[in-house]
């Protein structure tokens, strides 16, 4: 069978060309796995002798029981090293849940106007961006220092519109170390393969698959994974092994009282793992979800925060209003809070205000040092 030609610009084909280090990020799935084998078996075929390793970031008891040991078994087929990464700081559900407890204080501090979500969002991936792409490139840094590095991807055109102006490559910020020497991009191979040519390539080549696709999943990510389609969610709460978490994402929903997708609460996927208190507890954190919803409504867009800051100083009227939209908040959703007087208010948004002109004018001061250093 001929497969998609691999896709290469000048600057993919003068890195491999000198042997520059590739390492192929892996998640299990039938994309990264394809896009690894198909660039190493095509590099390896032109005189390719750098290194090539693979790479997977463990995100825990969010992660697949497959995945970690799926890579293992894609890299020992080719023949190449794995090497795993975690964030030292806990997994991805330690970081949503933190997340949350990290919000209630900043807004009692009145650091934000509404309650944020702790989960990622489409539009937020910390997911991604801090679980898995800065891990593992701080990896790759330190362990190719002195070099330029490849980080390969399985990115597919049609797998959605953003994806479908993907490059072939790219540079890849967190790559560049002025301290190690290092500078980088991500590689998209496989661009123009379609999904079940991944998987044929896979059977004609012998190559093992994840597990969870013969369950009935769509894609490989977390088990319960903010973009995953209602199928995939109902799959997931199939497999006796991940209900724990299931139980454990609800709780959250029913704490924060934010449904773990913009539409769709995780809580309704599979009622009958949950405990009768936790199903009242999901209905009541619905209503308060309502509530706190309207309540927040009340708030003049101008009185929102731009980039984590306050951008005009309210009157006293639009205190009062913030201090009542608080008060009622803090009722909703039973949390202590500070700064519920208008006066105070007030007071806060100063302090923040002239807080954020004074790290403005530090950042202009230290750029004009840099920019007179450089001359």
């Amino acid at each position: 069978m001929t497969w998609p030609t691999l896709a290469v610009d000048e600057t993919v084909a003068d890195l491999t060309r000198r042997h520059a280090p590739v390492a192929a990020c892996l998640s299990g799935g039938i994309d990264g796995a394809t896009a690894a084998a198909y660039a190493f078996s095509n590099l390896r075929a032109n005189g390719y002798q750098g290194p090539f390793i693979g790479i997977h970031s463990d995100l825990g008891r969010v992660e697949h029981t497959d995945s970690q040991p799926q890579c293992q078994r894609l890299c020992d087929q080719l023949g190449i090293e794995l090497v795993v990464v975690r964030r030292q700081s806990g997994d991805m559900m330690d970081r949503w849940l933190q997340r949350w407890r990290d919000n209630v204080n900043r807004y009692s501090q009145l650091l934000c106007v509404k309650l944020v979500l702790p989960w990622s969002t489409a539009s937020m991936r910390f997911c991604t961006s801090e679980l898995k792409t800065a891990i593992i490139c701080r990896e790759l840094v330190q362990r190719f220092p002195g070099q330029t590095i490849l980080q390969i991807l399985g990115i597919r055109w049609d797998e959605s519109p953003d994806r479908a102006k993907a490059p072939i490559c790219t540079p890849q910020p967190k790559l560049f170390s002025k301290t190690l020497g290092t500078n980088g991009y991500s590689w998209n191979p496989i661009l123009a393969w379609e999904k079940e040519q991944c998987f044929e390539y896979h059977r004609a080549h012998g190559l093992s698959i994840h597990e969870a696709y013969r369950h009935g999943m769509s894609r490989i990510s977390c088990i319960f994974c903010i973009l995953a389609k209602l199928s995939d969610l109902v799959a997931a709460t199939a497999n006796s092994a991940y209900h724990d978490l299931y139980r454990e994402m609800v709780m959250l929903e029913i704490i924060s009282t934010f449904s773990f997708q913009s539409k769709r609460w995780l809580g309704d996927i599979a009622e009958h793992l949950l405990t009768d208190e936790m199903r009242w507890g999901l209905a009541e954190a619905k209503r308060k979800a309502t509530l706190r919803e309207a309540v927040e409504k009340r708030i003049p867009k101008h009185l929102h925060y731009t980039r984590h800051w306050p951008t005009v100083m309210p009157t006293w009227e639009e205190a009062r209003l913030l201090a009542e939209v608080r008060c009622e908040i803090a009722a909703i959703m039973g949390i202590e809070m500070s700064y519920t007087e208008p006066d105070a208010i007030r007071g806060r948004y100063s302090e923040l205000i002239e807080e954020k002109a004074r790290r403005d004018e530090e950042k202009q001061r230290a750029e004009a040092r840099k920019t007179l250093s450089a001359a």
